[in-house]
Parts: C-alpha cells; sequence; structure tokens
C-alpha cells in the first residue's frame, strides 16, 4: 500500500501542495484527476523522489521510501523520454537490464509486453517512426517491462485512439488485479471513470475529495430518480412532495426523498406499464465539478 502523509511543497515561496495525504491500495487503480496546474505531476514526482517534499513523507506498506524502493516502482511520465533513434524493442529490453533484469527474462518480457499492447508487428522500427499513440504504447511498455511492484502513470491515455484505449486498459487491469498499486492521472474523466476502483480530486493544491469511486457517487448523489412509462409522464408534475427536473413523454427525471420516491413508483404502476425506474448516480465529472467549485 502507498501512503502519501501531509506532503508540502512549495516552488519560490509560493505554497503548491497543502497537505497532501492519500492512499494507493493494492489490486486497485486509483485516478488522479486535477485541472492543469492543480498539483498532480508534482506530486507524482515527490512520491518517486524527482522532487524532494517539504514536509511530509511517502510510506510503502508503512516504510518511508528509499531510494532502493523506488527502484522497484514502474514509472510514464507525461514527456515521452524514450530515445528516438532506437528500435523499440531494443530500448525496452535495455531499460528492463537497467532495473537488473538478466538478459533472457529483460527479452522474455520486452517480447511479451510488445504483442499485449499491439506492437509487436513494430518491434524492430526505430522510436521515431511510430505514430504518437504507437510511441504512447511504447512508454507504457518502459514503465512495466521490469514487473514493478508500484505503477505510476502520467496522463497514460494522451494520443491513443479508441482501440488503443482499449488494450491499455487491459493490460493495466490485468497489472492491478495481480495485486500491485496503480495510480493514474488523466484529464479523460470518462476512462478514468470506467477503469477505476478509487477516485482522488485535486485543485489548487489540496485534496478535495478521496475514496472509492462508488463511496463517492454515493456522497456526492442528489436524491434524484429517473422513471420511464408507457403512457405520458406529465402528472408527476402534479405531486406536491418530489421536484421535477427533465421531462419529456413518457421519461422524467425527479428529486425526492426515498420514501416519496417509492410512492410515485407505486402511482405509475397503478397508473400502467413502468418500463424502467432507478436511483440516478452522478458522473465523475458532476463530481469534479462540485468538489473543485
Amino acid at each position: 500500500m502507498l501512503e502519501l502523509h501531509n506532503v508540502n511543497r512549495s516552488f519560490s515561496g509560493r505554497h503548491v501542495l497543502n497537505d497532501i495525504t492519500f492512499t494507493v491500495r493494492e489490486g486497485r487503480m486509483t485516478g488522479f484527476v486535477g485541472a492543469n496546474g492543480a498539483g498532480k505531476t508534482t506530486t507524482m514526482r515527490i512520491i518517486l523522489g524527482v522532487l524532494s517534499a517539504d514536509s511530509g513523507r511517502v510510506s510503502l506498506n508503512g516504510s518511508v521510501i528509499g531510494a532502493s524502493d523506488r527502484r522497484r516502482f514502474g514509472y510514464m511520465p507525461e514527456e515521452r523520454g524514450l530515445y528516438p533513434k532506437m528500435k523499440v524493442a531494443e530500448q525496452i529490453t535495455y531499460l528492463a537490464r537497467l532495473h537488473g533484469l538478466g538478459p533472457t527474462a529483460a527479452r522474455a518480457n520486452t517480447t511479451t509486453l510488445l504483442e499485449r499492447l499491439g506492437l509487436g508487428e513494430r518491434a524492430n522500427d526505430a522510436v521515431e517512426k511510430l505514430s504518437l499513440g504507437n510511441q504512447q504504447r511504447a512508454q507504457i511498455a518502459a514503465a512495466l517491462v521490469h514487473d514493478p511492484e508500484v505503477l505510476i502513470l502520467d496522463e497514460p491515455f494522451s494520443g491513443l485512439d479508441p482501440i488503443a484505449v482499449e488494450t491499455v486498459q487491459s493490460v493495466l487491469k490485468e497489472y492491478a488485479a495481480g495485486g500491485r498499486p496503480v495510480l493514474f492521472s488523466s484529464h479523460q474523466l470518462d476512462i478514468v471513470e470506467r477503469l477505476c476502483d478509487d477516485l482522488v480530486i485535486i485543485a489548487g493544491g489540496t485534496i478535495r475529495a478521496s475514496g472509492s469511486r462508488d463511496a463517492l457517487r454515493e456522497q456526492h448523489s442528489a436524491p434524484r430518480y429517473e422513471i420511464l412509462l408507457g403512457g405520458d409522464a406529465g402528472w408527476l408534475r402534479d405531486i406536491a412532495d418530489i421536484t421535477v427536473v427533465d421531462f419529456d413523454g413518457g421519461y422524467a427525471q425527479f428529486d425526492a426523498d426515498p420514501d416519496a420516491a417509492q410512492r410515485v413508483l407505486q402511482l405509475a404502476i397503478d397508473r400502467g406499464p413502468v418500463a424502467s425506474f432507478a436511483p440516478q448516480h452522478p458522473s465523475l465529472a458532476q463530481i469534479f465539478r462540485e468538489v473543485i467549485a
């Protein structure tokens, strides 16, 4: 388990991280979201030891992280850092060797990863000959090739087409399922919502919300329901203890407490067929807008 405890950082007298505290749990994908300049990359660099914290600590399984621990991390920076003239497989193998793998294991891991990421046929191409999306896949392979114990990814889905996004998602889910903590940042909130188990939202260098995706949805849910009837739903507007917020023929969204919502459902059933009835949960984009406001 990766933990940050009251991490602070300033640049030239400007406080950019304020008591950053959150946990990245084993076997779970944690999405780290915030606007540009919110503090995501600075936080990740402190985790990796690229920057030092002014105060606070970063720990792994209860122990403060040192240089030897960070060698077991996998990191993908937002800026591509591969050698453009080097062949893809040659470069990934080289990076695996730098992390201590023997020649046979380094080559085997490289071959397996490139195939899984859809780059098997491009293994002998120079990185500069790849599309930007394929360069991104190669960067992910570089972060994973040494089978790290912790994975930190900064904007891993940037520049990927939908098929590539699905491929990378599958690889990362499989990696997390092996019991390793994964922290990734992304501006693509729909992908974060689909992929992550836990969320950390940062704004202005302060954690505004953190927890499991389902818990945050529950915490920020308005008491809102939607119903789809076989006939017109206009009669809902005459019910005193609910507020209709959207209405179109047989479809309606309304705010109500649970008891009132159940009364609406019973009234609807008494009137005729009910095609669907369900509580509504906010999207990650809605939660994000709410907590940073």
